[in-house]
């Protein structure tokens, strides 16, 4: 059973898209009615041509001014290399500040195509890209709350910083796990779970929702189950499976992208695979009523904010028909 009232959102792709396209789309979805938008933080997207990678924080305060009601955030922000978490916590405030009630701090451990080539650095494991996450989200938290901080951790150092700006109301964090560690952090230490539709159904029964419920605990609390999901709908079948296409770099196994960091490679990659294969991680359909049927299955098992990421060059066609044709239905059905 869902926890808590549904909520819709939309998944700005800022790797497909330019900023004033994509802030145009994220206005648009307010529109038709959807009640939050995500957008991802890149600073190389998933292929080379045709790829975008736009600023997320800029784009976020350009977002806030254009819009008056929908929550809007990151999916999802590394706060531990590119940005030092005092950064991340001082443009939170910034943002929270202005759009009071609105703003979410979506993060995660990150990936490599986004750090590396922006830094030059090596690459750590798992482990250690780990213990940062946990180590910013705890000083991104201090800093939010505590006058002129002196922190000394592992891989962090502040003296006597000061967030001046901070908002009236508190900014959520939601964190971002693919695995039970991160899944168990996100429930004991964040406001909000992130995780992606399309992979093994054992991933979620078996493994990320378990360690999710252990971390929150028996203590009541609000707390947000978001998913996005990988949503391919057009009243042209055969045009919602080609869509797919542009982002066959999701379908691509952890062993055939580890370590890559140049889009133009990722793309090749990408591109040689056959179109079932892109589609093999979306929701793909032109039937409105399968599509809740199947969208369904991830309410059911407990998630109450889904966030619709759509792969098609078209998104204005898309936020119309999901906003006529789906959004009732899902509010009806699960609402």
């Amino acid at each position: 059973m869902n926890p808590a009232p549904l909520k819709l959102g939309y998944k700005a792709s800022s790797e497909q898209f330019g900023p004033t396209e994509l802030l145009n789309y994220a206005v648009l979805a307010e529109t038709v009615g959807l009640d939050s938008v995500w957008i991802s933080d890149h600073f190389q997207p998933w292929r080379h041509t045709g790829g975008h990678a736009p600023f997320s924080l800029a784009w976020l305060g350009a977002l806030g001014a254009r819009t008056s009601r929908v929550l809007i955030g990151t999916s999802v922000l590394t706060p531990t290399f590119r940005y030092h978490p005092s950064i991340v916590a001082q443009a939170f405030a910034t943002l929270g500040a202005m759009f009071p009630g609105r703003v979410a701090l979506g993060a995660g451990t990150g990936e490599s195509l986004n750090e590396v080539p922006a830094s030059g650095m090596a690459w750590p494991e798992q482990k250690e890209r780990t213990a940062r996450f946990k180590e910013a989200v705890d000083l991104i938290r201090r800093l939010w709350r505590e006058e002129q901080l002196t922190y000394e951790g592992t891989f962090y150092r502040t003296v006597n910083a000061t967030i001046y700006d901070r908002p009236e109301l508190p900014v959520p964090i939601y964190i971002a796990a693919a695995g039970p560690v991160m899944a168990k952090f996100a429930g004991e230490h964040g406001d909000g779970f992130i995780c992606t539709s399309g992979k093994s159904w054992d991933l979620y029964t078996q493994t990320l929702l378990p360690s999710l419920h252990t971390g929150i605990g028996n203590t009541p609390r609000a707390f947000d189950r978001m998913i996005e999901i990988k949503l391919s709908f057009d009243t042209d079948r055969e045009r919602a499976l080609q869509d797919t296409r542009f982002w066959g770099a999701l379908a691509l196994r952890p062993e055939e992208k580890l370590n890559i960091e140049d889009p133009l490679e990722m793309e090749r990659l990408a591109d040689a695979l056959p179109v079932e294969r892109a589609a093999s991680r979306w929701i793909v359909s032109n039937d409105p009523d399968e599509t809740v049927q199947r969208v369904g299955k991830y309410v059911e098992l407990g998630f109450n904010h889904l966030v619709f990421h759509a792969p098609g060059p078209d998104q204005g066609r898309f936020l119309k028909l999901f906003g006529e044709q789906l959004a009732p239905r899902l509010r009806a059905t699960f609402g």
